[in-house]
C-alpha cells in the first residue's frame, strides 16, 4: 500500500498529485493567455482616448472599402479630417509637424512575370523630434537629404486603410489605422514629444500587391526613418502578435510592452516561406532597407478577409493591446539617439542605410515577460551544451565506477573474485529498454490517429482543434503509461527513471544538433526551445547520477551475502548470513527473473502481475520464511519490489528533476503549440494539406508529455483510465462531427467573370471539393444550372476546386454611361484602342474602364519592355521580370480614366501579339453585384465568402495586334 510518511517521496500519491496539478495549471495558464485579451486600464496616458479610437474604428468599418471602391475615398477623407482635428487641438508650430496628402506619388514595379502601375493616395504625418537638427524641414518632393541629415534617422509607423472587397477590415487593418491616429495624438503632447522624428503612414493599397507602401518609397520623406513598426491583421480580434523582426536591437524595444505576445517561430515561418501571405514589412525592410517589427492579429483565420472582420468580432481589449504595445515600442525607438541605428551614406541600391543588427531569438512568458537575446548567443549556448553535457555525464559515470557505485548496466557482483562459484545478482540492466519501446508505441499511436483523421474526417480540426489536442494528448499518455507501468509491475526497477532520462538525453542531443545546424546554416531561431529542453534533461540526468552516490558500494552490498565462518558456526545465530538472506548459497542470494532452471516451478511465487511487491521478494520456500531475517538497516527501504540495494536512494530528489523538466518545457513548447494551432488549424480552406496539421500536433504532443515520462510509471490506474475514456470520446467525436460551424465557417472564394464581347456571365465559388458543391446546392441561381467544376488557375488556390455557373448579372456600370446606343450595355464596361508603331513589334494600347480605377492587360506571350504614361520610374524597381511580363496591373487614383501603355515584344517567332483586357469592380456596397449578395444571403451558416482576386467582378475583352 502507499506510504504517506514522505509527502515528497517517489511514490504514487505525491507523483500523481504534483504531476497532475502542474500540467493542469500550466495548460490552463497557457490557454488563458492565448484565448483572452487583457482589459485596458481604468485611466489611459495623456493623449490617448480609447472612446475616440473606437468611434474612428466604427466609421472606418461601416462598409467595405477596398482601393477600388467609392467608400475608400470616404475613408481617406475621414482620416485626413481626423488628422487635422487632432492637430488643431494642439499648440504646435508649423515647423514641428508635417502632413502630406500624397496624391502625386506613382510607382511602376515588377514582381515575377507581373508588372504593376499604381497611383497612391497615402496620408503621411511627420513629427519632428526634439533632437532632430536636420537642415531641411519640411521634407518636400524636391528635398534632397544631405549625408548628415540621413544620419539622424527616425521611426516609421505604418498601417493600411484599405480593406478587401469582401470584408470590413476591423483588424485588417482598422485597429492599426486608429492606433496610428492615437499615436499622433499621444506624441504631439508636450510631455510625450519624441526625441527622434516619427513618421506616421496611413497607406492605401496594401491588399492588392503592397502597392501603398511602394508608393510611399517615391516620397523623399521615406528616407527619414531608420526603424519601423508595421501594424497588421490576419484574423479578427484576440491579441496582437509580434510576427517577426529584423534584429535583436529593434526587438528589445518591444520588450517594454506591458503585455508582450509572440515567438520567433512565426518569424522563421516567414523566413522559410511556409506562410504564403505577406505584409508591408517586406517593403520597408527588403526594399527600403529599414529595420523593424511586424505586429499583427492572427486568428481566427476563418474570419480573415470576410464580413466577420468587423467591430462585432473584435473588442476594445484588442485595440488597447495593439495600441499599448505600439506606444511602448515607438517610445523606445524614438528615444534612442545613440549609435544603434546609425547610418548616413547613400547606398548604391537606393536603400536607406539604417545600420545593421544581429539576428534575434525572442518569445514571451505568459504574455507578461519578454525574453530576447542574440541568435549568436543561442548558437554558443547550444555548442556549449553539446560539449559540456556528455563530458559531464561521462565524468560522473567514471567517478561512480571508481567509487564502486556504478549500478547502471551492472548484472552481477562477485563477493571475492570472479572465481567464486556464484555471483550476487544486481539486476542493473532491468528497465533499460522500456522507455524507447513505450515512446515509439505512444508516438506511433498519435501518428496513426493523424492518418485516421485524414482518411475519415480530415477537416474536423478546422472547428475543433482542442478536441484533436485532447485526443492526442490522452492517447500518448495512456499508451506510454500502459507499457511503463506494466513493465514496472512485472519487473520493478529502481533505475527506470534514470534509464528514461538517458534515452531522453540521447533524443534531445540529436534534436539539439539539428537545431544548432539550423542556427548556423539557416539562421533559424525557432529551435530555441530545444536548447532549454536539452539543458533540463541534462541537469535532471546529472541529478540521477548523483543519486547513485548515495548507494552502498557494490562490493559492500555483495559482501553482506557472505556466510559467517566463525568457530561456533553450528549455532543458529552463526549459521545466518551477516544480513540479507538465509545463507551464502546461491539459492539465498538475489535472483534475476531470468535465473530459472529446469527445476524451477512454472508458477513462480515471486511474480505477481500488476501487483505491488513487498519490501523483499517472497521466498521460494515458505517453510524458510520464518528463518529469513529482515533487511539490514544499512540498506534502507527500497520501493516495493525494486532492487534491494536501492533503499538508500533519496526519495525526494525526483521533485527537483520534475521542476527542471516539466514547467519550462511545457511553457515553451505549449506556447509554440498554441501559436502553430492558431496559424495552421484553419488553413485547409486555403488548400493546405490537413496531414501536416495533424502530424504537427502529434510531434508537439510528444514534446509536451515526454518531460513526465521518468515519473509516469508511478501513476496508478485511475487517471490513465479517465484519460482513456477521454481519448475514446474525443476520437469518436473527431471521426463523426461535422467539421465546420457557425463560429468556424468554411471560407470559399467568390469571383464573377463577364466576357464583354459576348455577354457571357460566369459566377464561381472556389473551396474544398465536396463542400463547395454542397454550398452551391442552396444558391437559388445555381439550381438546375450546368455547374462546371475544375482546378483554379491561381497557383495559391490550386489545391481547391472552382465550381462555376451562369449566375445573376452584375450592374457594376450604370446603363446611362453607354456612349453609343448601338452597343450592348455589357460591351460598354471597358474599351481599348491599339496604335501599332512603325516598329513591327511595338504598340501603344489605351485602356479605359467605366466606374473603376483598376484594369489589367494579360498577354498570351510575355512582352519584353513596357512603359505606362505617367509612370513613376524608380531605379530601385524593375519594370519587367527576367523573362518579361505576362500581366500588367493598372491602378488609377481617379475614376474612369484611361491608361496609355506602350509595349514591346519579341518578334523572332511572330510579329503578332494577342491577349486580353480585363477591368475590375470591387465595390459590394451598392448592390451592383447581386451574385455576391445572393451567395452571402443563401450560403449555409457553416460557410462564409471571401474574395478570390483583387476584384469581385472581372470584365474582359480579347485583343490581337
Amino acid at each position: 500500500m502507499v506510504r504517506f510518511t514522505n509527502p515528497l517521496g517517489f511514490t504514487p500519491l505525491p507523483v500523481i498529485i504534483i504531476t497532475s496539478v502542474t500540467y493542469i495549471a500550466l495548460f490552463a495558464a497557457l490557454l488563458i493567455v492565448h484565448l483572452t485579451v487583457p482589459n485596458p486600464p481604468s485611466s489611459t496616458p495623456q493623449g490617448i482616448n480609447l472612446t475616440a479610437a473606437w468611434h474612428d474604428l466604427e466609421f472606418i468599418t461601416r462598409s467595405f472599402h477596398p482601393y477600388n471602391s467609392r467608400a475608400n475615398d470616404d475613408v481617406h477623407d475621414y482620416l485626413l479630417s481626423r488628422v487635422e482635428d487632432i492637430l488643431a487641438s494642439k499648440d504646435i508650430n508649423s515647423d514641428q509637424i508635417q502632413v502630406v496628402d500624397d496624391k502625386v506619388s506613382n510607382i511602376t514595379f515588377s514582381s515575377g512575370n507581373t508588372t504593376v502601375y499604381f497611383e497612391g493616395t497615402n496620408i503621411i504625418m511627420a513629427i519632428r523630434g526634439s533632437a532632430d537638427y536636420r537642415s531641411t524641414w519640411p521634407i518636400t518632393r524636391d528635398t534632397v537629404m544631405s549625408t548628415e541629415d540621413r544620419k539622424i534617422g527616425g521611426v516609421l509607423v505604418n498601417a493600411h486603410y484599405d480593406s478587401v472587397s469582401s470584408g470590413y477590415g476591423a483588424t485588417d487593418d482598422g485597429v492599426g489605422v486608429v492606433t496610428v491616429l492615437q499615436l499622433l495624438d499621444y506624441f504631439t503632447e508636450s510631455q510625450n514629444w519624441p526625441r527622434k522624428s516619427i513618421v506616421l503612414l496611413l497607406n492605401n493599397g496594401e491588399e492588392d500587391f503592397l502597392n501603398g507602401a511602394k508608393a510611399f518609397m517615391r516620397h523623399p520623406i521615406s528616407q527619414l526613418a531608420h526603424t519601423f513598426l508595421n501594424l497588421e491583421g490576419a484574423g479578427a480580434g484576440g491579441r496582437a502578435t509580434l510576427f517577426r523582426s529584423t534584429d535583436t536591437e529593434v526587438t528589445s524595444f518591444y520588450r517594454k510592452a506591458s503585455n508582450p505576445f509572440g515567438t520567433v517561430v512565426s518569424g522563421d515561418g516567414f523566413k522559410k516561406r511556409l506562410i504564403r501571405s505577406e505584409t508591408d514589412y517586406v517593403v520597408f525592410n527588403g526594399e527600403l532597407g529599414l529595420r523593424g517589427l511586424d505586429v499583427a492579429f492572427m486568428e481566427p483565420r476563418a474570419r480573415y478577409h470576410t464580413i466577420e472582420d468587423s467591430t462585432r468580432e473584435t473588442s476594445m481589449n484588442s485595440l488597447w493591446h495593439m495600441l499599448s504595445a505600439s506606444i511602448a515600442t515607438v517610445s523606445g525607438m524614438a528615444s534612442d539617439i545613440g549609435a544603434t541605428f546609425s547610418g548616413g551614406e547613400v547606398r548604391s541600391d537606393g536603400k536607406v542605410n539604417a545600420g545593421s543588427g544581429t539576428d534575434a531569438v525572442w518569445f514571451d512568458m505568459f504574455g507578461k515577460a519578454f525574453v530576447v537575446f542574440r541568435l549568436h548567443t543561442l548558437f554558443a549556448l547550444c555548442v556549449t551544451l553539446l560539449v559540456v553535457g556528455p563530458l559531464t555525464l561521462i565524468a560522473l559515470m567514471v567517478n561512480l565506477a571508481q567509487t564502486d557505485k556504478m549500478y547502471l548496466f551492472a548484472r552481477k557482483k562477485y563477493v571475492h573474485s570472479s572465481d567464486d562459484d556464484q555471483a550476487v545478482h544486481l539486476n542493473g540492466w532491468r528497465g533499460f529498454f522500456r522507455f524507447p519501446v513505450a515512446a515509439v508505441v505512444a508516438t506511433a499511436a498519435v501518428i496513426g490517429l493523424s492518418y485516421l483523421m485524414v482518411r475519415v474526417n480530415p477537416f474536423v480540426v478546422y472547428s475543433s482543434p482542442f478536441a484533436v489536442w485532447s485526443m492526442m494528448l490522452s492517447a500518448w499518455f495512456v499508451c506510454l503509461w500502459f507499457i511503463l507501468r506494466g513493465a514496472s509491475a512485472m519487473r520493478p526497477s529502481a533505475l527506470q527513471r534514470v534509464y528514461t532520462l538517458m534515452w531522453m538525453f540521447t533524443g534531445a542531443f540529436a534534436l539539439l544538433v539539428a537545431a544548432t545546424v539550423g542556427v548556423k546554416n539557416e539562421s533559424i531561431a525557432g529551435g530555441y526551445f530545444v536548447m532549454f529542453y536539452f539543458a533540463a534533461i541534462f541537469f535532471a540526468l546529472a541529478i540521477s547520477y548523483i543519486e547513485l552516490f548515495f548507494l552502498p558500494k557494490k562490493s559492500a552490498y555483495a559482501a553482506q551475502f557472505e556466510t559467517d565462518t566463525r568457530p561456533n558456526s553450528n549455532s543458529e545465530s552463526a549459521s545466518r548470513p551477516l544480513t540479507g538472506t538465509t545463507g551464502g548459497h546461491s539459492e539465498d542470494r538475489p535472483m534475476l527473473d531470468d535465473d530459472a532452471t529446469e527445476t524451477t516451478s512454472l508458477l513462480r511465487g515471486d511474480r505477481r502481475s500488476f501487483a505491488r511487491y513487498g519490501s523483499r521478494r517472497q521466498s521460494r520456500d515458505d517453510s524458510l520464511e520464518q528463518h529469513e531475517p529482515k533487511h539490514s538497516s544499512d540498506l534502507g527501504h527500497p520501493y516495493e519490489g525494486e532492487q534491494e540495494w536501492s533503499g538508500k536512494l533519496p526519495g525526494w530528489l525526483w521533485t527537483i528533476q520534475f521542476i527542471l523538466l516539466v514547467p519550462i518545457n511545457v511553457i515553451l513548447v505549449g506556447q509554440i503549440a498554441l501559436l502553430l494551432t492558431s496559424a495552421l488549424y484553419q488553413t485547409p480552406a486555403d488548400g493546405s494539406a490537413p496531414l501536416l496539421i495533424y502530424i504537427s500536433f502529434a510531434v508537439l504532443t510528444t514534446l509536451l508529455l515526454a518531460p513526465a515520462s521518468p515519473f509516469i510509471h508511478r501513476f496508478t490506474y485511475h487517471i490513465p483510465t479517465f484519460l482513456f475514456l477521454v481519448c475514446v470520446g474525443t476520437a469518436i467525436y473527431n471521426l463523426v462531427a461535422f467539421p465546420f460551424s457557425r463560429d468556424h465557417r468554411l471560407k470559399v472564394y467568390f469571383l464573377q467573370q463577364v466576357e464583354c464581347d459576348t455577354g457571357k456571365n460566369t459566377v464561381s465559388l472556389t473551396g474544398l471539393d465536396g463542400y463547395v458543391q454542397e454550398i452551391l446546392s442552396v444558391i437559388p441561381s445555381a439550381e438546375g444550372k450546368n455547374i462546371t467544376c475544375r482546378k483554379p488557375t491561381m497557383a495559391s488556390r490550386k489545391e481547391l476546386t472552382m465550381c462555376s455557373w451562369p449566375g445573376l448579372p452584375a450592374e457594376v456600370v450604370p446603363k446611362h454611361v453607354a456612349p453609343f446606343s448601338n452597343r450592348t450595355h455589357v460591351n460598354t464596361w471597358l474599351d481599348y484602342s491599339i496604335h501599332k508603331s512603325t516598329n513591327a513589334s511595338q504598340a501603344r494600347i489605351s485602356v479605359v474602364g467605366q466606374n473603376t480605377r483598376a484594369c489589367r492587360l494579360l498577354f498570351d506571350r510575355p512582352v519584353i519592355d513596357l512603359n505606362v504614361e505617367g509612370a513613376g520610374l524608380d531605379p530601385r524597381f524593375k519594370t519587367t521580370g527576367a523573362k518579361g511580363t505576362s500581366e500588367i496591373r493598372l491602378w488609377h487614383r481617379e475614376w474612369s480614366q484611361p491608361w496609355n501603355v506602350t509595349v514591346k515584344w519579341n518578334d523572332k517567332t511572330s510579329s503578332r501579339l494577342s491577349g486580353k483586357v480585363v477591368c475590375l469592380w470591387s465595390d459590394a456596397n451598392t448592390g451592383a453585384i447581386p451574385a455576391f449578395d445572393e451567395v452571402l444571403h443563401y450560403m449555409p451558416v457553416w460557410s462564409i465568402a471571401s474574395k478570390y482576386g483583387d476584384g469581385l467582378v472581372e470584365g474582359s475583352k480579347r485583343f490581337e495586334i
